[in-house]
């Protein structure tokens, strides 16, 4: 289904303060050109905009060349059926309307602005979205309750010469579809010849069952149900919509109906499905259970009566998760692709085709990963994850093609292997592999010391830490103080978080064993040490991960990075054979670039350089990327020549004379790594494309390009994260906020830059 409330490992607190914090709300507007001059000003705005007003005012079509229109979708409700939540009015649907929209940007790259209109009154809000036909490519229609969204939808596509789809009905059916059509596949069924129950006859239930129709289901076969039971054509009192279902049938319940059914759809409510009624079903019964957040049936009831069957419901914590995520993002970005003046029941139908042939693909290995398990196409899995980075194109450019082939797009795609390989460019993969991290890190949850406890930002990191279900965090502080901290900040269960205090710790007279054995040649006492497992909080978190206490920790809101390196190291030390350096991850909207070392190495040394490119290669490619690793200089190839230029070029020479995995080169200036036409300049650079991993000479020129970036670069960095240490150790940053802390501690604990 459209949303799953079911797994919600998060408190209220959590996620009103997650709506609050940083900036009120989920979405903000940024200007795509540059504004920095008067000249940029006058061409934004006046007199620069008259030249396009007059093309457009010529030529409508032309708007799509010189506005956004043909990349916006507005998000549009009442607030008349939110979520589960029922009618609370406009405004209240305002959270959902702007996550939906970041639902667009995230998955499609499409701009979203969400629209609240007060009205109930259909005629109303038909008046009020034709009027806005000009500003947007599509609408997409949300939680509006019926039959109202039934009206408003149809006269809106016949009014309306954009896409219009109301999601709750259509994205729910694309990915019901999908599914079935691949339960179908795996029990040996045709669709044309299944016998289906459907239960509920709301706008869902109406558009999964008119759906699967339109891709061969007999009318014959499919039984709807509503709350009175199954709907027959002698019944009076029917609505059009229930009444384009009715069929002849001799059942007058649910169970009856279900006798040899092959399929039941359940868009109704928890427990509708009775376990008993499941063993009259047909051999290898299909049951898709999409109440939210309970389903009719419970996939273990289901299982325990007939282990043969395929189950499906719209809960992530169950195999096959009905989501529209996986329909909506995609569907809108191939129709706005060809400027489609509709979305046809063709273009739906492609959809569901295209999520059910990638679900029976060969699961790409990062979200295998991300889900915990070796993933493929079976009985368990027969609908892609939702964070499958190929569903942009495959989806998208299903659409567009069925969008071509009947007719509706005024803007034809002519090189489809073109328009396939702008789909892939569209998203940083760093973004999707960010999400499979996380997933990870809850499919293997783990403990991580949090050694700054007392300070807001790091409890407020813990506790997310915990509810999102990541793993357990041990809170390292004076006890009374952090549970003080807990209660303020409202846990429900203060009582049940790990706090750890040095002050009474059980585990303080095997820290001081082991740190005076690590530290007894390096000048410090006995005395020494048990001052700084007592007194220094660093060295005390540390030491419960060298102990196995925790599996991992995140600090440095309270030492400078510099400080809190050192009394870490006198634990914690670098893999063997490794060398420790910090990474910074900077993402823009089309490009991650990873810089390194940012933190550790003052001036290192060739090997160490050749250490440092290659597990900072790595950890790009785990992220989505094909690594090009460039060691920057001020020199390019020798020009101009200094002093400083030895150790790189050595780097350069052990990794050649090394089998690699990864592009590299070296040395060069920042704009020969990066600037395509200045790499035009050197046509023997091994370097197939812009690099994206640098290598900086050391830590002065690292530290500084990082920090400018993060001030001035108007991109989002990450970091900096630590890399080659021997147990999974990070620093923020002293001026991080809760979700930076949380995504260090996440990849710290998913191991992924270790």
């Amino acid at each position: 289904m459209a949303e799953d409330t079911s797994n919600k490992s998060f408190t209220e607190r959590e996620a009103l303060f997650y709506h609050e914090t940083i900036r009120p709300g989920k979405i903000e507007i940024i200007a795509s050109k540059p504004m920095a001059t008067q000249r940029d000003l006058s061409l934004a705005y006046s007199p620069g905009v008259a030249a396009p007003v007059e093309a457009i005012a010529k030529n409508p079509a032309d708007a799509a060349r010189y506005t956004a229109r043909s990349n916006l979708v507005a998000v549009i409700s009442n607030g008349t059926a939110i979520l589960g939540l029922g009618n609370l009015g406009a405004l209240a649907s305002k959270p959902v309307m702007e996550g939906k929209a970041v639902l667009f940007k995230r998955f499609a790259d499409v701009d979203a602005i969400d629209i609240e209109l007060a009205t109930e009154d259909p005629q109303a809000f038909i008046e009020a979205v034709a009027l806005m036909e000009p500003t947007f490519g599509g609408i997409n229609l949300e939680d509006i309750k019926a039959p109202e969204c039934f009206i408003i939808e149809q006269a809106l596509r016949e009014r309306m010469n954009i896409p219009i789809m109301h999601d709750d009905q259509h994205g729910t059916a694309i990915i019901t579809a999908a599914g079935l059509l691949n339960a179908c596949f795996l029990t040996g069924r045709d669709i044309k010849d299944v016998k289906v129950v459907v239960n509920g006859a709301g706008a869902a239930a109406i558009a999964c069952t008119a759906l699967i129709k339109a891709m061969g289901a007999s009318n014959e076969n499919v039984i709807m149900c509503d709350r009175k039971g199954p709907i027959k054509r002698d019944r009076e009192g029917l609505d059009q919509w229930k009444s384009a279902h009715a069929v002849d049938t001799e059942a007058n319940t649910l169970e009856e109906a279900l006798n040899g059914a092959d399929i039941f759809l359940g868009l109704s409510a928890a427990g509708a499905l009775k376990p008993a009624w499941v063993k009259k079903m047909a051999d290898k019964p299909i049951i898709f259970a999409m109440a939210n957040p309970i389903p009719e049936i419970m996939p273990d009831e289901a299982k325990e009566v007939r282990p043969d069957a395929i189950v499906a419901t719209g809960r992530s914590d169950f195999p096959n998760q009905v989501n529209n995520v996986l329909g909506f993002p995609f569907i809108f970005r191939g129709a706005l692709d060809v400027q489609a003046t509709t979305i046809n029941e063709e273009m739906k139908i492609a959809a569901a085709d295209a999520i059910a042939k990638l679900a029976r693909e060969r699961v790409p290995e990062e979200v295998a990963a991300a889900y915990g398990k070796n993933q493929q196409f079976g009985t368990d899995y027969i609908i892609p994850a939702p964070f499958d980075p190929r569903l942009m194109e495959v989806v998208s450019s299903s659409v567009a093609k069925a969008a071509m082939d009947t007719g509706v797009a005024l803007a034809p795609v002519e090189d489809f292997a073109v328009y396939e390989h702008e789909l892939k460019a569209r998203l940083n993969p760093t973004t999707a592999a960010l999400t499979n991290i996380y997933s990870m890190a809850r499919n293997n949850p783990r403990t991580m010391v949090f050694a700054e406890a007392e300070e807001e930002v790091a409890l407020r990191a813990a506790i997310q830490f915990r509810d999102f279900g990541y793993g357990e965090p041990i809170l390292v502080g004076r006890t009374e103080k952090v549970r003080e901290k807990l209660v303020e900040l409202a846990v429900d269960d203060p009582d049940s978080y790990r706090i750890e205090n040095s002050a009474v710790s059980e585990h303080v007279p095997a820290m001081n064993d082991f740190l005076y054995k690590r530290l007894q040649r390096r000048g410090y006492t006995e005395r020494d040490v048990q001052r700084m497992v007592n007194q220094e909080r660093n060295v005390f978190a540390a030491l419960l991960v060298a102990l196995g206490e925790g599996d991992g920790m995140v600090t440095g809101l309270t030492r400078t990075f510099s400080q809190t390196a050192r009394e870490i190291g006198r634990v914690i030390g670098p893999k063997e054979g490794a060398t420790n350096f910090g990474m910074h991850m900077v993402l823009g909207k089309n490009h991650t670039t990873f810089l390194a070392d940012t933190t550790i190495n003052e001036r290192p040394e060739a090997p160490e350089l050749v250490n440092i490119a290659k597990e900072a290669a790595a950890v790009a490619r785990r992220m989505g990327h094909e690594p090009r690793v460039a060691f920057l200089s001020y020199s390019t190839f020798g020009n101009p020549s200094g002093q400083w230029l030895d150790k790189i070029r050595k780097a350069v020479e052990i990794l050649g004379s090394e089998e690699q995995n990864f592009e590299y080169e070296g040395e060069m200036a920042p704009d020969a790594a990066l600037n395509a036409k200045v790499m035009e300049l050197y046509p023997f650079s091994r370097l197939s494309g812009p690099a994206n991993v640098l290598i900086m000479p050391g830590l002065q020129s690292a530290n500084l390009s990082a920090k400018l970036l993060r001030e001035l670069g108007g991109d989002t960095v990450i970091g900096p994260i630590l890399i080659g240490t021997e147990k999974p150790v990070q620093i923020a940053p002293m001026t991080s906020i809760a979700p930076d802390v949380l995504t260090l501690a996440v990849l710290a604990s998913a191991g992924i830059v270790g």
